[in-house]
């Protein structure tokens, strides 16, 4: 099995990345069913601001990681960069519970036009933006990194599609953090 994912990681990047995107769209267009999944009103509540704390948990282990492999130190990258994932993992299941079975938050009411036309709107456009633009990078280093022995690693793009990678996800994570902020603490 390794063998076949090391020779076609590409296509399984695309594979993966129509899967992953399809459940994320599905579940804000809220077109997945959802009728048997439990909804504890207070678990909903809390979800976004848990998601804040992992998001905030995963800007720091997305920077150190980079420091790590900028310091030729590997064996710390690698852990790093899949707690990084892994919150990411757990962000994105809590973040599609709750929307699938709420839909996406909307500017509350009593903030000011100007601040969500101008500001809020454009935030979260970007956010979106980068982190559908994320997904398949993601999967992508992943993929090379976890299919080669790490002397072969430095042998393909994995390098130079990481750093495009994780300065998306950090920028993506930051914003996520200024619409959270935007939606649960300023208004």
């Amino acid at each position: 099995m390794e063998s076949w994912t090391r020779e076609h990681v590409p296509a399984l990047t695309g594979v993966l990345s129509a899967v992953s995107l399809a459940l994320v769209f599905g579940a804000a267009l809220q077109v997945l069913p959802t009728g048997s999944l439990p909804a504890p009103e207070g678990l909903l509540a809390v979800i976004p601001h848990v998601n804040a704390v992992v998001s905030t948990l995963a800007i720091g282990t997305i920077a150190a990681g980079v420091a790590f492999a900028r310091r030729g130190e590997y064996d710390r990258h690698r852990a790093l960069m899949l707690v990084s994932l892994v919150l990411f993992a757990v962000f994105l299941v809590l973040y599609l519970y709750k929307v699938s079975i709420q839909g996406p938050a909307g500017f509350p009411a009593e903030g000011p036009a100007v601040v969500e036309r101008f500001v809020y709107f454009p935030v979260l456009a970007i956010h979106i933006l980068l982190a559908v633009i994320c997904v398949p990078l993601l999967y992508y280093v992943l993929l090379l990194a976890l299919t080669r022995p790490l002397a072969e690693v430095f042998d393909t793009q994995h390098k130079r599609v990481a750093r495009v990678a994780a300065s998306l996800w950090l920028v993506s994570f930051l914003l996520g953090n200024v619409v959270y902020l935007l939606l649960y603490v300023v208004y």
